[in-house]
C-alpha cells in the first residue's frame, strides 16, 4: 500500500509538473508574439515557407471557429479543466501523467486567455501564432494536440490510469480455460479404466 501511494505521488508530481510547464511556455510565448509581431502583419518565416509566425487573435475554436460563440469554448474548456483535475487524483501511471498534464495545462493556458485578455471576461481572444498555412496555432494547442495522441494510444494498448493494463486480464482468461479443458482430458483416461473395473467386477 505504501508503495502505490508513493507511485501516486510520483505521477502527481509529474502531472502537476506538466501542467505549469505547458502554461508557463505558452503564456511566455504569447507575451513574446504580442511583443514581436503584428496583427494582419505579413507572416515572418520560421521554418522557411513551411512553418511561419503570424499574430492571430482568435475569438472562436481551433480553424477560427465559432467566432460568435467565445463563451461556449470558455465553458468546454472548464469542464475539461474540472474533469481532468478529478482524473489526476487516480494516478498511477507517468505516461498518463505526462498526457492529462499536457492537456490541463493546453487547456488552461487558452482559457486564461478566453479569461483576462481583451475584450474581457468570459470573450477574451485566444493569442495564436504559430502558422501552418491550414491554420494557426499556439503552444498550447500543440500540447493538447500531444496528449491527445498520447492518451488515443495509452488506451489502445489498454494501459489504465492506474498503470495496470487491461489486456493482460483479458488475454489470461483463455489460457485458464484452456489449462481447465486440458485437465478435464486428461481426467477421462482414468475414468475409462474405472468404469473397465466395474464391468470385470460384474
Amino acid at each position: 500500500m505504501a508503495d502505490r501511494r508513493v507511485v501516486g505521488l510520483r505521477a502527481v508530481g509529474l502531472f502537476s509538473a506538466t501542467v505549469l510547464l505547458t502554461v508557463l511556455l505558452d503564456q511566455l510565448s504569447k507575451a513574446w508574439a504580442l511583443s514581436a509581431l503584428e496583427p494582419g502583419a505579413a507572416p515572418k518565416p520560421l521554418l522557411g515557407s513551411l512553418l511561419q509566425l503570424t499574430l492571430v487573435l482568435n475569438p472562436g475554436g481551433a480553424l477560427s471557429i465559432g467566432n460568435s460563440t467565445t463563451w461556449v469554448f470558455t465553458i468546454v474548456a472548464t469542464v475539461v479543466v474540472v474533469v481532468v483535475v478529478r482524473l489526476a487524483r487516480r494516478l498511477r501511471s507517468r505516461t498518463w501523467a505526462a498526457a492529462l498534464g499536457l492537456l490541463l495545462g493546453g487547456a488552461v493556458g487558452n482559457l486564461a486567455d478566453r479569461l483576462f485578455r481583451a475584450p474581457g471576461f468570459p470573450s477574451g481572444h485566444v493569442v495564436d501564432f504559430i502558422d501552418y498555412h491550414v491554420f494557426v496555432g499556439n503552444v498550447a494547442d500543440i500540447a493538447i494536440v500531444v496528449a491527445a495522441v498520447m492518451i488515443v494510444l495509452l488506451t489502445f494498448f489498454g494501459v489504465r490510469l492506474d498503470g495496470t493494463r487491461t489486456v493482460a486480464s483479458e488475454v489470461s482468461a483463455p489460457e485458464t480455460d484452456a489449462a481447465e479443458t486440458d485437465g478435464a482430458d486428461a481426467a477421462e483416461p482414468g475414468d475409462d479404466e474405472a468404469r473397465s473395473d466395474l464391468t470385470t467386477s460384474a
